[in-house]
């Protein structure tokens, strides 16, 4: 999983911005998948005052190239490795993905520097997309941990900075790179604040861009929808999606594993990532979740994909970058005293030797460190079908 930070209001962080996993991604040396040492070294870059790419078809060293070969775990401790056919050159259709807070500049806003964090989320986080789509993933002056110890993390200024970067690069993107093609957006927590604003400022109010929108994947972003309803909270336009076949619409939820206690800092209106995209708490809304295996209120059972480097199973040697564990997860979207998240469930046999996930940073966060990766192989297999459905 991905280990990041997300903006919150008056919570110490401090504990959170010390912790590093450094770990090593064949092909990328030793990348850090979670937050990266400061003095890591970086990417040169090519042009401060031009588009930063950490992921663009075709770049040399592109993370969200990594591959996608993948090992499988059964309940009996079974393996069996799958390797997807090649990804072609070029698809029909592109993914814009914005990556989680990670990184550990010392300022209150990331250089443009590629930094190994940036590196890990990408592979993690976006890699396997590129089964189906472009993916393309800008760097952007993101609010740093170094701004959660400090108190800026929600200084008007500093989430301006942070946005303003990320439009100059969607604007470039959109002018020079993506040709007319069918765009699916993709962020998690502090990206998903990103693309909540972006998609609101720049693609709601446009007809022509919200035909070229597929589907946005807004993970651990605390998407806002009226209660009882699909659209109407954080867009005006853009739904939540109600099934796999449906486009231009939003997959939106935060993972738990017990209910959100009353300070959460998702699945509530108006608390946590919801202040980095400009929400506040207002009657009638609540946090959307949609299941990305039902799109209903019935359970269905994930298709987790974790980095093996990230998730290893005790007196199992895995030579795969990719481990998954079907069958040990259920998720069901649920509600109770004002909070909507994504309820998920272990459900491992006895003996069963593959590790499960928990509350890693307490339970004001849940699952949010593996938001994307609990469901990666069915959010992969969602964006095909949207695809399939857009034409």
């Amino acid at each position: 999983m991905v280990t990041h930070m997300c903006t919150v209001r008056g919570r110490s962080v401090r504990r959170l911005a010390t912790a590093t996993v450094a770990v090593v991604l064949p092909g990328f040396g030793a990348v850090g998948v979670a937050n990266a040492d400061a003095g890591a070294a970086s990417r040169p870059l090519a042009s401060v005052a031009s588009t930063v790419w950490l992921c663009r078809p075709g770049q040399a060293g592109d993370p969200c190239a990594y591959s996608s070969a993948v090992t499988t775990v059964t309940a009996e401790g079974t393996t069996s490795v799958s390797t997807p056919r090649p990804t072609p050159a070029s698809h029909a259709f592109d993914c814009f993905y914005v990556y989680p807070t990670v990184s550990t500049e010392p300022g209150n806003n990331a250089n443009l520097a590629i930094q190994p964090a940036e590196i890990g989320a990408a592979a993690a986080q976006a890699s396997q997309f590129s089964q189906v789509c472009n993916v393309w993933a800008p760097m952007y002056r993101q609010v740093t941990t170094s701004a959660l110890t400090n108190g800026a993390s929600l200084r008007p200024s500093v989430l301006r900075t942070a946005y303003t970067s990320l439009l100059s690069a969607w604007k470039d993107y959109l002018a020079h790179d993506n040709h007319g093609r069918p765009i699916v957006f993709i962020g998690h927590s502090q990206g998903a604040a990103m693309l909540i604003r972006l998609l609101r400022a720049q693609v709601d109010p446009s007809a022509s861009l919200r035909k070229r929108m597929v589907a946005a994947i807004l993970l651990g972003g605390n998407v806002q929808v009226p209660v009882g309803g699909d659209v109407g909270g954080s867009f005006r336009h853009i739904p939540t999606c109600r099934s796999a076949l449906q486009t231009r619409c939003v997959i939106a939820y935060s993972s738990f594993g017990t209910p959100p206690p009353g300070a959460a800092l998702f699945g509530r209106p108006g608390q946590g990532v919801s202040l980095q995209s400009g929400q506040t708490a207002k009657a009638g809304l609540q946090v959307a979740c949609v299941n990305p295996v039902t799109f209903s209120t019935e359970p269905g059972g994930l298709q987790p994909l974790f980095l093996t480097v990230t998730s290893r199973v005790p007196h199992l040697t895995v030579t795969t970058p990719w481990v998954s564990y079907p069958g040990l997860y259920t998720a069901q979207c649920e509600q109770d005293g004002g909070a909507s998240w994504l309820q998920v469930t272990a459900t491992p046999m006895p003996g069963d030797p593959r590790p499960a996930v928990f509350a890693v940073l307490g339970p004001l966060w849940g699952y949010h460190l593996a938001d994307v990766n609990l469901a990666l192989g069915n959010l992969v297999a969602d964006v095909g079908s949207e695809e399939a459905a857009y034409h």
